[in-house]
């Protein structure tokens, strides 16, 4: 009898837990319903690379200006966020695609499903190109706006650059400058960080590592990666909040795909040394494009006194630049409230001009 009834006791939170997010998901996909005359709300795998890539395509009219998001991590996909951005998709048509080795394309049969050999800073690379023409063939526009947040806006600064005949603007958030390993701006405060709190032991593990992330193992990536966030409060807080909250409420994603998403990450380590050698200084600041970013004021992950330097140096055809108070990383999905009128502010006039 007490056996059972301790089992009763551990499985009763259990289930008001799992009750509770059934009831959140619900309501999150109602919320998400689109049923507009000429609104769209396609969801599914599509061929890409050679293979199967999760993308959606959402919006309430089929007019509006299309936004195709190009995600960070590498593996952090941005499919989870749905419900957080609904309200975009009132004045966007806003495409968002699980990168191979992320998210919902990691989960639909897991690494075997990836394609042949480990995933690559060049091959994801070549798969953005392919889904933007999918994109403007599907939609039956010439141009789409590049919306890029963290290691995506390493890609999203190449294709903006290279590819003006493909897209009307850029937008960045949380957005990555490299350098080649010359800044060493986030490194120095997140070690400033840990010894003002006392973690001796770890921030000797981060010193040790040295400010170069392009001599890091993947183990230590992973370290430094975790000890950045977690050693600065907001960060933490928009991670548990925003990232893992969302994740878990998403209806899109069963427990399955939640422990798959993790993995993912795992699996895509293999792409950030392609990225390694890349300096966007000497890459060229000049875009034929309209060129925004929209940065969280106390970002640690990627500092916004780095992210504006850049800014001013882009010559583009038209720019802006805005801060996004109390948010550090993921500002745009911690605030996508404050975001919404940035992009209806700067970028829509820009590109229904």
């Amino acid at each position: 009898m007490l056996i059972a009834a301790t089992a009763a006791a551990l499985t009763t939170p259990l289930a008001a837990l799992l009750t509770h997010r059934a009831l959140r998901r619900a309501a999150n996909a109602r919320l998400m319903r689109i049923d507009t005359p000429n609104g769209i709300d396609e969801q599914g795998f599509v061929r890409i690379g050679g293979i199967d890539q999760w993308i959606s395509i959402r919006g309430e009219d089929r007019a509006n200006p299309v936004l195709l998001e190009i995600h960070g991590g590498p593996g952090a996909a941005n499919s989870p966020y749905g419900a957080r951005t609904r309200a975009w998709e009132r004045h966007f048509t806003l495409v968002r695609w699980d990168m191979r080795g992320a998210g919902l394309t990691f989960a639909n049969g897991g690494a075997a499903a990836q394609g042949p050999g480990p995933a690559t800073f060049e091959q994801l690379y070549a798969d953005a190109l392919e889904v933007t023409h999918h994109v403007r063939e599907r939609l039956g526009v010439d141009r789409v706006v590049l919306l890029a947040n963290s290691f995506g806006t390493v890609f999203g600064l190449r294709l903006a650059r290279n590819h003006p005949e493909l897209y009307s603007a850029y937008v960045g958030t949380d957005q990555n400058v490299l350098e080649a390993g010359r800044d060493t701006t986030a490194y120095d405060a997140t070690l400033g960080r840990l010894r003002a709190a006392g973690k001796t032991a770890q921030a000797a593990e981060i010193e040790a590592m040295g400010p170069d992330p392009r001599r890091w193992t993947s183990r230590q990536r992973t370290t430094y990666d975790k000890l950045c966030a977690g050693s600065d409060p907001l960060t933490l807080d928009t991670v548990k909040k925003v990232v893992l909250g969302s994740l878990w409420l998403s209806p899109l994603h069963s427990l399955r795909t939640i422990a798959a998403y993790f993995k993912a990450q795992a699996f895509s380590e293999t792409v950030t040394p392609g990225s390694h050698d890349i300096d966007v200084w000497a890459d060229g600041t000049a875009f034929e494009i309209p060129f925004f970013v929209f940065q969280g004021a106390q970002d640690v992950i990627t500092p916004a006194a780095r992210a504006k330097a850049h800014f001013d140096a882009v010559d583009a055809p038209r720019k802006a630049f805005a801060l996004i108070e109390d948010a550090s990383h993921f500002a745009a999905l911690r605030h996508p409230d404050r975001f919404l009128p940035l992009l209806l502010t700067h970028v829509h006039p820009a590109v229904t001009a």
